[in-house]
């Protein structure tokens, strides 16, 4: 029961990111909850998040937060670092007893990996500025040394159709030199964008270093919370991905549609995109 809505099994997932970048967790969630439907919301009219006033994105935290519950949504993944880290509280707060997942950088595994004892993160700039990531860092400081990098302009040149490469390979070079120069040896990637771009941050920083994305925890997390309020869907008969998840934008539902098929593959050519306006 959450605000005297009975929440149901059969009820779908709701997640939400700025833009692409939660299709990175909805992936992992896709392959690790088997059972579930989704609704995903891509909140691209205010995309980035990363450089906004923290005010503006609790703004929009709660607004999509209230739009999700009203979907009869029986849960809610916040797929965004920098959402969790300038809403969840608030968000939770405002939905009393029901299951939201957020998302923070994985420092703790990341620190118990490091063979150097310092760790690199990639994030935007308000989660490397956000009290909750400064409160996070803290708390496994004594393990390792940890080095926030934020990226401007990566997220914005991800969500380019077709992703520029080069381009971005240019940003990420002197952000990796940097890091590897002070002995990172262990790269975590706190922007759900990022694992989009893996591949080159990997490619930049070397054969020795470790690259952490957050996509599996994420869904491990939200399968534990809804087993924990009897929420598991136990449909048993497999449904193809693309007929389990609804997609909605706040943006042009073509370009985003676009995106969706550079990022995931031509299976998802036939998914539908509905325009959201909130």
């Amino acid at each position: 029961m959450a605000n005297g809505v009975l929440l149901e099994p059969l009820s779908p997932v709701g997640v939400f990111d700025s833009g692409v970048g939660g299709l990175s967790v909805l992936q992992a969630m896709l392959s690790h909850l088997p059972g579930e439907c989704f609704e995903f919301v891509a909140d691209e009219r205010y995309l980035p998040y990363g450089d906004k006033p923290q005010h503006e994105i609790t703004d929009r935290v709660l607004t999509l937060s209230n739009w999700i519950r009203n979907q009869g949504c029986k849960a809610m993944v916040m797929a965004c670092n920098t959402a969790t880290a300038a809403g969840a509280n608030q968000a939770r707060a405002a939905h009393a007893n029901w299951p939201i997942v957020g998302i923070e950088p994985a420092v703790k595994p990341a620190s118990m990996m490091t063979k150097t004892g310092v760790v690199g993160i990639l994030a935007t700039t308000n989660t490397v500025a956000s009290e909750r990531f400064k409160t996070l860092v803290e708390r496994f400081d004594p393990l390792a040394k940890v080095i926030a990098h934020p990226c401007p302009g990566l997220v914005e040149l991800i969500e380019q159709s077709p992703m520029p490469e080069n381009a971005i390979e240019a940003l990420l070079k002197p952000v990796l030199a940097e890091l590897t120069r002070k002995q990172a040896d262990v790269i975590v990637l706190g922007c759900t964008h990022y694992p989009f771009v893996a591949h080159l941050i990997s490619k930049l920083a070397g054969p020795g270093v470790a690259v952490i994305e957050t996509g599996l925890p994420v869904a491990k997390q939200l399968k534990a919370r809804l087993e924990s309020e009897n929420l598991v869907n136990m449909r048993q008969e497999s449904i193809p991905a693309i007929e389990r998840v609804k997609f909605y934008t706040t943006g042009q539902p073509d370009a985003f549609k676009k995106k969706l098929v550079n990022l995931l593959g031509s299976e998802w050519r036939e998914a539908k995109v509905h325009q959201l306006l909130v």
